[in-house]
């Protein structure tokens, strides 16, 4: 695996150093998780903003219902 330098701030890396500790983790793996959990905090962040604009367009958000219910017919056809 290649790898780059970062900076990050001195308490930063102090977190980082207790938490890799307390899992049992390197550095780096640690990291690595912390930056894949924010990412998708924010794809969820960002999923639910756009839910709450289109549920502000209620012909828009009627068809997503109806959708949906399309859907769930889907999982009591007996298919697996």
């Amino acid at each position: 695996m290649s790898s780059l330098t970062v900076r990050i701030a001195r308490a930063d890396h102090a977190a980082l150093v207790e938490l890799s500790r307390a899992t049992g983790k390197s550095m780096s793996a640690t990291l690595s998780d912390a930056i894949q959990q924010q990412k998708r905090k924010h794809i969820l962040e960002s999923m639910n903003a756009e839910y709450a604009e289109l549920r502000k367009d209620p012909k828009a958000w009627k068809e997503v219902l109806a959708e949906r219910a399309l859907w769930d017919t889907t999982l009591s056809d007996g298919l697996t």
